[in-house]
């Protein structure tokens, strides 16, 4: 399974703002953002650097392929299914995007980072519909019941999840049992569900040219 192996600190700072990628960490006063709000490198600060409309498509782009942890070939494929589909390639692609199994898993509170979903779900500590599923990329389907394995449910990893579920607001298109540690994908997101960092349409637009 590929994946970005660059340090998700540095992959913020690249962009500019809070990507989220490490949880909790990211709201505290020792996130890299907030400690060194410049791009990584040798060079340190220079300031905020101009870009061209290319240079702008190209990173609302990477933005999006850090936020999901995803590498080119696979956000390539994502777009080239959406744009196959009749209707609004954007909202096809986001759609592609959020119904990911480590996504969902996220959506749901059960993962702190999408990283962290990722690792459960690689692990084999969640099922889809009482069946085990292992890859991250698996996209879930409307009516798809999300839930852990019942013999880690005592591991500490999940032993305060209930409590920190209870607290938990999902987006209106999954369902969350706190106490049975469960999801359900009630229907498709659309782009009123959520706010995202990244502009659909410069990606589309990226793609396109």
């Amino acid at each position: 399974m590929a994946r970005n192996l660059k340090a998700r600190c540095a992959q913020c700072r690249r962009e500019g703002e809070k990507l989220f990628l490490k949880g909790e960490r990211c709201n505290l006063a020792k996130c890299a953002i907030v400690r060194r709000g410049y791009p990584p490198g040798v060079h340190g600060p220079k300031g905020k650097i101009r870009l061209t409309g290319y240079g702008t498509q190209l990173r609302e782009k990477q933005k999006a392929k850090r936020i999901y942890g995803i590498l080119e070939r696979q956000f390539r494929n994502y777009f080239e299914k959406a744009i196959k589909r009749k209707g609004d390639t954007s909202e096809f692609l986001l759609q592609l995007l959020e119904t990911r199994f480590d996504n969902v898993v996220y959506r749901l509170g059960i993962g702190k980072s999408r990283q962290g979903a990722r690792q459960l779900v690689g692990h084999g500590l969640l099922f889809v519909n009482g069946k085990r599923v292992t890859i991250p990329s698996f996209q879930v389907k409307i009516g798809d019941v999300i839930s852990i394995k019942t013999s880690v449910a005592g591991k500490k990893i999940f032993q305060n999840l209930p409590q920190t579920l209870a607290k938990h607001e999902p987006p209106a298109w999954l369902a969350l049992d706190a106490v049975k540690i469960e999801g359900k994908v009630l229907r498709k997101p659309t782009k009123d569900d959520m706010k995202t960092q990244f502009d659909l349409k410069m990606i589309i637009e990226f793609y396109s040219r």
